[in-house]
């Protein structure tokens, strides 16, 4: 399949305000958009943005609450199951409107050894409540291995750890989301892994390795994963998740 790629705009077109990203991706040649919190803004206003440069919203997360200040997160915290489940009624209010493909879960941290199981059992069951909420609308729920390096502590961390999970809950509209940069920084074999699991991927994001940057401030030869993503059984999009190295302009020259 020719490969359909989207802009995620809290990483890339930082140089302005979000809610002129959307305006910006699309002059820089993206017809569709992905944005890890959608929250700043109103449902509706990011519907009206859409609208307005004629752009798809392929995905979303829900909130993860203290993650990116270093915490555990919110998806695995036995402690917060009732904040999970108002954070996916939130997500679906947004997927109401904007209609989005996939809306991400993550796992995110913990800290505790002891509780690794605990944490474990808690986030396969909020990810099968939050697939079985987002099925109706005909979405696609994803979650996401992050590298420890990155993020210590994080629990699900490898393409393998994503299988289990898929085989053990088994559900249709379940998929995992492959991120090309966390999984090279943890040395995963990233072409195999697409190639054999294609049609069990929702979403793939993408930034080169080391370093994070677009294409070609790494070592990942994108030509052979790009590649690699058009002869598999992948249908999705593919999203450019990277800290752009200079003007986020300057920086779409793989599109």
């Amino acid at each position: 399949m020719m490969l359909k790629f989207t802009a995620n705009i809290s990483m890339l077109f930082t140089e302005v305000d979000l809610v002129d990203r959307f305006e910006m991706a699309k002059k820089a040649g993206f017809d569709a958009v992905e944005i890890q919190f959608p929250y700043s803004l109103s449902a509706q206003k990011i519907k009206a943005l859409l609208d307005e440069n004629q752009l798809s919203l392929v995905l979303f997360n829900i909130d993860a609450d203290d993650l990116l200040l270093g915490g555990e997160g919110l998806a695995s915290v036995p402690e917060k199951k009732a904040q999970f489940r108002l954070a996916v009624a939130q997500a679906l209010e947004y997927a109401q409107l904007i209609k989005p493909e996939v809306i991400n879960v993550l796992p995110g941290r913990c800290y505790d050894s002891t509780r690794e199981q605990e944490y474990l059992c808690v986030f396969k069951e909020n990810l099968a409540f939050a697939a079985e909420v987002f099925a109706p609308l005909g979405v696609k729920a994803v979650f996401e291995a992050i590298n420890t390096k990155d993020m210590p502590g994080f629990l699900i961390n490898n393409g393998q750890d994503m299988l289990d999970i898929l085989e053990d809950l088994s559900l249709c509209n379940l998929f995992m989301q492959y991120d090309i940069y966390h999984m090279t920084m943890m040395s995963e074999n990233v072409l195999d892994f697409i190639s054999r699991y294609g049609h069990l991927i929702g979403h793939i994001q993408f930034a080169d390795c080391p370093g994070r940057g677009q294409p070609g401030t790494g070592e990942i030869n994108f030509a052979e994963v790009f590649s690699a993503i058009e002869m598999s059984a992948y249908s999705g999009w593919v999203g450019a998740e990277y800290k752009p190295v200079g003007k986020t302009i300057n920086s779409v020259a793989w599109l």
